[in-house]
């Protein structure tokens, strides 16, 4: 076997490694379930589209519910959907408050998909007043801080403990990270719904 060939054989075998530990691609899904069967939910995507999305046996169902922005205080660990100000601000379109067990989860700022170019941040609320143009509010995570001002009546929601008898026909569902598997099916292990006939805002 010539170095050369050894060498590409190398390359090849170490591409194939890093292929190999590629996690599987992820869908955001936002709709409403149309039907259930077992463990296979029927969805009208917000853009339209039908969908099949299979729930794992451990599926992790959660609620999204509406609640009030007194809520949010020094230290509770939220996030926030926005759109950039020129100023450097994020005007919120929606917060949700993360439960005690779920701090840290996701921390950080990223583009976000609710609407062309929004963003999504992810950390511990610093500092909390109000303003001539609704709340603002310093969130800080690891790797800096944001400035968010809450206009009235953005949607604020919290999560909480759901079950699967919460996931029928008519409902208003958020996936976050469906998996694509390798025959084009969709598998989720979390399926947040939104209580009392809301959609979940984020």
């Amino acid at each position: 076997m010539t170095r050369a060939f050894a060498a590409s054989l190398l390359a090849a075998s170490l591409l194939a490694s890093v292929a190999w530990a590629q996690p599987a691609p992820t869908v955001r899904i936002r709709g409403t379930i149309e039907a259930v069967d077992g463990p296979m939910l029927s969805i009208k995507s917000r853009e339209g589209t039908d969908m099949k999305v299979r729930m794992t046996d451990n599926v992790a169902v959660f609620g999204v519910a509406k609640t009030e922005l007194s809520e949010i205080k020094e230290g509770s660990y939220i996030g926030v959907s926005a759109m950039p100000e020129p100023d450097g601000t994020q005007k919120a379109l929606a917060v949700h408050i993360f439960p005690e067990t779920q701090r840290g989860a996701a921390e950080g700022f990223r583009p976000w998909d609710l609407r062309p170019n929004s963003t999504m941040t992810n950390a511990t609320v610093a500092e909390t007043v109000k303003g001539s143009d609704g709340q603002n509010i310093l969130v800080k995570y690891k790797d800096g801080e944001k400035k968010v001002v809450v206009p009235p009546g953005t949607p604020i929601v919290t999560f909480v403990s759901g079950d699967k008898s919460e996931l029928k026909p008519g409902a208003k569902i958020i996936i976050f990270g469906a998996v694509k598997k390798d025959d084009g099916t969709l598998e989720a292990n979390r399926v947040g719904v939104g209580r009392d006939g809301i959609a979940p805002p984020m």
